[in-house]
Order: C-alpha cells, then sequence, then structure tokens
C-alpha cells in the first residue's frame, strides 16, 4: 500500500473480472443511477427551479463529471470534493445533521 494524498491505496488489481463485476453489481448501480436521475428530474421541476443553484446539487453535478474523466480513484475524489476540508472547529453547530458537501463561504 502507498499513502496518496493523505489515503492509503492499494495498488493490488482486482481479482474479478470485468464480467464478474458487471455480473455481480451492475443492476444495484443501474439502479442508484435511475435514482440519481430521478432525484436531478425532481430538482428540474421544483418551484424555483430557474433560481439560485443550491451549492449542494452544483456539487453532485460536478462530481458527476469526475466519473466519467478517464482518471482513476474516483470513489477518493468524490469523498474530497463533497468533504467539508475545514480545520477550525464551530463555536455552536448550526442545524442537526451534515450537509453532505461543503457550504460556500
Amino acid at each position: 500500500m502507498t499513502l496518496e494524498s493523505g489515503f492509503m491505496t492499494d495498488p493490488t488489481p482486482c481479482p474479478l473480472t470485468v464480467s464478474e463485476i458487471a455480473d455481480a453489481y451492475f443492476l444495484e448501480h443501474r439502479a442508484k443511477l435511475i435514482d440519481l436521475a430521478a432525484f436531478l428530474d425532481r430538482v428540474d421541476r421544483a418551484a424555483d427551479a430557474g433560481d439560485l443553484v443550491d451549492f449542494r446539487i452544483k456539487a453532485l453535478l460536478e462530481c458527476l463529471t469526475m466519473l466519467d474523466d478517464g482518471k482513476g480513484q474516483r470513489a477518493r475524489r468524490v469523498l474530497e470534493h463533497l468533504s467539508d476540508h475545514s480545520t477550525e472547529p464551530l463555536e455552536a453547530a448550526p442545524m442537526k445533521g451534515a450537509l453532505g458537501a461543503p457550504a460556500p463561504e
């Protein structure tokens, strides 16, 4: 294993073939992709769809481009893009839960 950008990466190839991976996981990920498409359709049909784009949706759309950019380590790059990289603690949480993407400054 090697350390790259603070993450451990394993250069060992997956022991499964592409066909075996598709056989095992394709339908699950097909459903997730359709779910994501439905989510974006709902966003398009929202009452304020022509107004400002929510920063979380903007971050999600930016991540979609990472899926097809030909570069590896997509999961790591998407996670980093959607992560809050601030290091200073907040005095009080602004709400319960998480936003799922870093809020604009």
